[in-house]
């Protein structure tokens, strides 16, 4: 089951576009042409991209305009893709986003 919009009263009819299949996580799923990874994932009630970098704690859409950063994911083995700005295409391969090394903290490398 699927939470995709399918009418909408200004967008009126959204069940017109071509439907796609992509893959997440080794899961094939499926998307209309002209949805963004972000909300083709969301339409198939996948919520968690990635997880913190720090913490371990599941990261997912925030903004959705391509400010935070926290939709990374990897697509067709090129990590650190932002979900909400890249268009699903047929056969595409998406993976959560790996855990990225920990920025240096206290301004460097100790004992410098």
């Amino acid at each position: 089951m699927n939470k995709r919009i399918y009418t909408h009263p200004i967008l009126e009819n959204l069940s017109t576009n071509e439907e796609i299949s992509f893959s997440f996580n080794s899961e094939t799923l499926s998307a209309y042409k002209g949805d963004t990874i972000a909300t083709a994932l969301l339409a198939n009630q996948i919520r968690t991209l990635r997880y913190h970098e720090e913490s371990g704690s599941p990261r997912g859409i925030y903004c959705n305009i391509g400010h935070c950063f926290e939709c990374r994911v990897t697509v067709n083995d090129y990590p650190g893709i932002r979900a909400c700005l890249t268009l699903v295409e047929e056969d595409m391969v998406i993976t959560s986003g790996k855990k990225l090394p920990q920025p240096l903290k206290h301004g460097g490398e100790e004992n410098a």
